[in-house]
């Protein structure tokens, strides 16, 4: 499965848009908060599924917190990253990830893309598409049962 992965998108839906033009077709498209109504509106005219969790500038949100995904027999921790203080460490995502036994946890928050694999846990942040983001990106995510592989994307 080919998923487009994005967060903080702060209202900027054309960069996601965009996004999603260069990578297409995918799967699905996973918003990692902080533009839940951007995700509302990606839903809303892409036509397939928006998996997307709350971040700590969507207070009105119906959207959870975190979620776990399952997907071609892989879990994956779906997060803004805020709650596990993330812009401080990485190491409460962690584990957290390894308590609930996740093969992957995707955050956002920081606005910083990252790509991380260690002790058999994958951690990614597509990073931000912000419009006041020097530096805007994304990522693709190919999940298949024999694992989980990831690219980030720039946008200029």
């Amino acid at each position: 499965m080919k998923v487009l992965v994005i967060s903080d998108t702060h209202g900027n839906v054309n960069c996601a848009f965009i996004a999603h033009s260069r990578c297409e077709p995918v799967d699905a498209l996973i918003h990692l908060g902080d533009g839940c109504g951007d995700a509302d509106l990606l839903r809303e005219v892409l036509g397939i599924p928006v998996i997307n969790v709350a971040g700590n500038c969507d207070p009105t949100s119906g959207a959870p917190r975190e979620r776990v995904w399952e997907c071609e027999g892989k879990r994956l921790l779906l997060t803004h990253g805020d709650i596990y203080q993330v812009k401080s460490g990485l190491e409460r995502l962690r584990q957290r990830a390894q308590e609930i036994g996740v093969d992957a946890a995707l955050f956002g928050h920081t606005h910083q893309s990252l790509l991380e694999s260690n002790s058999g846990l994958l951690l990614l942040n597509p990073g931000t598409l912000a419009n006041h983001g020097s530096h805007r990106s994304y990522a693709v995510v190919h999940i298949s049962p024999e694992g989980i592989n990831c690219r980030h994307y720039d946008i200029v």
